[in-house]
């Protein structure tokens, strides 16, 4: 995170569990936890000694106290032994992504999301996990009126993706009503970006066309707009909704940064020095043209609110797929 943009120290649980360990912002969360003095036991399904991505995004923490990681699949590992004494489990694992989840793949989407949720659930139950903090997603709310997101809104999910997620979060919140279940918090993440964040997603593909003179293929007419979270933001509110007693229920993450496709194209423009060849294409069945998060309640529940703007996370994010890029020199 740039440096005048710090999070106050937020507690941090004594032993957690962070399934999706491996991915963009499972890594990072680990990370932060680690250096918080937390125990983690990570939990994901790819590989760290072969999958380049899992190799890259663990890197930090290889070799550090306190991380433990078990590759395991959550759908037929045994849960019940990786969540003893755990005062939290952060459950990020699933399958993200709308357009792939139209189609014969739908029940990979089911199967990761839903079905191996329920897996954690049972376990969580079984052990007496006191707190599950839940990645849910924005694309619950579907398409709408142009205003902000509050969490009583009627969720309308628009793709197949979203309708695993909303079933998810609603199943561990169903879980939490059970004399037995934990406490849960569902957050809803809002367009989460920066450093290993995932190739298809928007802003990476922006920087890296400035970056590379690649084109960017530009689906729909850029206008569509996104509440732009940056990770270190997003792992602050899921720490957060790990220690705050009160917390329940879902919880929007997001109302930093709200802007257009286009808006980013030209910060990665600004930060670069290079224009960015667009390659036209339709718009994606699934996408909705606005997202906009109400900050309220995560401000009033997790004392949280977004503290990177656009443009310092887009640099921040910028700086790190800059070091990939061999002899990347940013243009006069």
């Amino acid at each position: 995170m740039p440096q005048h943009e710090q999070h106050p120290t937020t507690a941090a649980p004594r032993r957690a569990v962070v399934t999706g360990s491996a991915g963009f912002i499972g890594s990072h969360l680990a990370h932060a936890l680690v250096q918080a003095g937390t125990t983690v036991i990570g939990v994901d399904r790819r590989d760290p000694s072969s999958d380049a991505t899992t190799i890259a995004n663990l890197a930090s923490l290889r070799g550090i106290p306190g991380y433990h990681h078990i590759t395991a699949d959550l759908l037929n590992c045994a849960i019940d032994p990786l969540l003893i004494d755990a005062d939290a489990v952060f459950h990020l694992a699933g399958i993200p992504g709308v357009r792939p989840s139209w189609g014969p793949q739908f029940s990979d989407y089911l199967a990761s999301n839903v079905l191996a949720t329920h897996r954690v659930l049972e376990a969580c139950t079984r052990i007496g996990v006191p707190r599950l903090v839940v990645a849910s997603s924005s694309s619950v709310y579907g398409p709408t009126d142009g205003g902000a997101s509050v969490e009583a809104d009627r969720p309308k999910p628009a793709s197949p993706y979203a309708v695993t997620k909303l079933a998810e979060e609603q199943l561990c919140l169903a879980y939490a009503e059970r004399p037995a279940g934990p406490s849960v918090v569902a957050l809803r993440y809002f367009t989460v970006y920066g450093p290993r964040q995932r190739t298809d997603m928007f802003t990476h593909r922006a920087l890296q066309a400035a970056l590379t003179g690649q084109p960017l293929r530009l689906y729909g007419d850029g206008h569509q707009r996104r509440d732009f979270t940056y990770i270190d933001d997003v792992v602050a509110a899921t720490i957060a909704a790990a220690t705050v007693p009160t917390a329940q229920g879902a919880i929007n993450v997001g109302g930093g940064s709200n802007a257009s496709l286009l808006e980013v194209i030209n910060i990665a423009t600004s930060l670069t020095g290079r224009d960015i060849q667009l390659q036209q294409d339709h718009a994606r069945s699934g996408d909705v043209l606005l997202t906009r998060a109400d900050p309220s309640r995560a401000r009033e529940v997790l004392g949280w609110q977004p503290r990177v703007d656009l443009h310092n996370g887009l640099r921040a994010h910028m700086q790190a797929l800059a070091a990939q890029v061999p002899n990347y020199s940013r243009a006069a």
